[in-house]
């Protein structure tokens, strides 16, 4: 681990920024410290009255004066464990509440953040921070900071009561104390490393098993199972050695506790022996200082658990607010909702890079009238995607201007902007969920009558209806259980469904065969009536009756104007087109 992060595992800062999660729950915070106060001052009261009572009662043989006592002894055990109760109650509503507030908090934040961020950080480690980094700091109220706060009054309160009866007799006890500080104090140090380690590993296993499995078609396709499971244990066996290296000190911390306990009560039977022959020392006093002494280490031992809940509660609290306290990957917003659009689109002299000094567009310039399509076409990487990526404000762009309707983008809303913006790409993507849950995207102000409707108009309701769920067909995750056409199908309704001013095509009909492609082509000529549309597609057929077809290549608009027109210009497009059709003009 680096010096950076050791130096924040006790970071005050930070401590007052996890406490600050607590604020909304004031009260029943306040409630779980002052109980966890009362339960370390109520301990160490036990010994002290059992000293009274055989010092008092039992010495004197005054057998009602020791059941009465007792009694009383017994009711504060009674307090204590319901006290102790409501505090574990409490401590832990607190830590579940946080948790789920946290995480709402961390989850709106990565959805707010650009694309290049997710293009940057691997999936995994978000998961990672999303869920096992915030389980981790609930621990730090039901298992940390406020228990560790309980633990060290209580050996404050233990000493204060051993010192105010016997000085010697204390010293002699604690005398293995520079013994115990000093194995705490390295067993702090290693289990710190350690943790960090462990953080690091699981941030790495979540990484590697969430990305393999999202790709599992492709190991099996390329038959690389043997491969990926290698590396597999490799960083599975990192895992584990990271989590052994923090059981080690572990299992020589404890005993070193353990043996220093036994020999602190060694210290004491001998001495305070001694004492009790001599006198010095009543034998109510010898007997408490036994239970003193096994109080006393009692908290030492959970106390080193519940630092390591701390530390690794802080460790990942670090992590969390690094994420969401860094604002420059945040989509910029606008101030002003877009109402309503006609829909004409201008770039102008618009250039663009995903990474500093790497342009992928340089000075494009185009309109797009309300009511036009404009197709896009060129080889890959010639910058298709990425123009209808920079109209959705998905990427910001270097220089130049993007209008719509005659004033910039940046003005407007991001969820006002996309709202009137239907995108459907080559790669459908479907989430868990029914056909219906998919159209709709949880907006239930979209009908099952329209989406009903929509997918008539597409050709998509055959297919639908043909299920054995209907539209309440559950689908399997990125919609594995559907055919390709099919899903293709499904993301051209969940555009339409909406109604959009601006329709973006990106190669949307690519994976669809001849057939479906003839019902879903007609149906496009319906929905693109009033509306701007861009389509990019390698299949120049689908685009003959664009409005305008722009031909790019290496970032640049190399030719611009209709079908006819680029085929008389026999350049690049003619040459694109005769390498899909022949020079006759027919499919080959």
């Amino acid at each position: 681990m680096s010096n950076t992060s050791a130096s924040k595992i006790l970071d005050w800062n930070l401590l007052v920024k996890i406490f600050s999660l607590a604020l909304p729950y004031k009260t029943k915070f306040y409630t779980a410290v002052i109980l966890t106060i009362s339960i370390a001052v109520l301990g160490p009261l036990r010994p002290y009255m059992i000293q009274h009572a055989l010092d008092t009662f039992v010495i004197k043989n005054d057998s009602l004066g020791l059941l009465n006592y007792c009694v009383l002894i017994l009711f504060l055990l009674l307090v204590q464990s319901v006290m102790q109760w409501w505090s574990t109650l409490l401590a832990n509503f607190l830590g579940q509440q946080i948790i789920y507030d946290l995480r709402n908090k961390v989850y709106r934040h990565i959805m707010s953040l650009r694309l290049n961020f997710f293009d940057n950080t691997p999936v995994g480690t978000l998961v990672t921070r999303s869920v096992s980094d915030i389980e981790t700091i609930s621990e730090v109220f039901s298992e940390g900071m406020i228990n560790i706060v309980g633990d060290i009054l209580q050996i404050v309160v233990i000493l204060i009561l051993m010192f105010s009866e016997n000085v010697k007799l204390s010293l002699v006890c604690l005398s293995v104390l520079p013994f115990l500080f000093y194995s705490g104090y390295l067993f702090k140090e290693k289990i710190k490393e350690s943790f960090e380690l462990v953080r690091t590993q699981v941030a790495r296993l979540n990484t590697f098993v969430q990305e393999h499995l999202s790709g599992m078609q492709i190991v099996q396709l390329f038959n690389r199972e043997e491969r990926e499971f290698t590396a597999f244990k490799e960083i599975n066996a990192q895992h584990r050695d990271a989590n052994i290296k923090s059981v080690f000190y572990y299992s020589v911390f404890f005993p070193v506790v353990e043996v220093l306990s036994a020999i602190s009560i060694g210290l004491l039977v001998w001495y305070g022996a001694k004492l009790v022959v001599d006198t010095e020392i009543t034998m109510g006093t010898f007997v408490a200082f036994i239970m003193y002494i096994n109080l006393f280490f009692r908290p030492i031992r959970t106390l080193a658990d519940r630092f390591n809940n701390l530390q690794m509660g802080m460790i990942a609290s670090e992590r969390i607010f690094l994420l969401i306290e860094d604002e420059t990957p945040k989509e910029t917003q606008g101030t002003e909702v877009l109402q309503h659009t006609k829909g004409h689109i201008e770039f102008k002299d618009v250039c663009f890079g995903y990474l500093p000094g790497q342009r992928v567009l340089n000075q494009i310039s185009f309109e797009v009238e309300k009511g036009e399509t404009i197709a896009l076409v060129g080889a890959t990487g010639a910058g298709k995607s990425s123009i209808i990526n920079l109209l959705s404000r998905f990427y910001e762009i270097e220089s130049g201007q993007i209008l719509l309707d005659g004033q910039s983008i940046d003005r407007y809303t991001l969820a006002s902007l996309r709202g009137k913006i239907s995108v459907v790409m080559q790669d459908v993507f479907l989430f868990t969920g029914t056909i219906l849950e998919n159209i709709q995207l949880y907006d239930t102000t979209i009908s099952e009558e329209k989406i009903i409707a929509t997918a008539k108009l597409l050709g998509a309701h055959e297919f639908i209806s043909k299920m054995p769920n209907g539209y309440h067909q559950k689908v399997t995750e990125r919609g594995a259980s559907l055919s390709v056409g099919q899903r293709q199908l499904i993301s051209f309704v969940r555009a339409m469904v909406v109604d959009p001013a601006i329709l973006v095509l990106d190669e949307a009909t690519s994976s669809i065969d001849h057939d479906t492609e003839e019902i879903i082509q007609a149906a496009i000529i319906k929905m693109r009536e009033g509306r701007s549309s861009i389509v990019i597609a390698h299949r120049l057929s689908t685009i003959a009756n664009a409005n305008e077809i722009l031909v790019l290549d290496k970032g640049h608009i190399v030719e611009r104007g209709t079908h006819t027109q680029l085929l008389q210009n026999n350049g690049y497009y003619t040459n694109l087109y005769e390498h899909q059709f022949g020079s006759t003009g027919s499919p080959v």
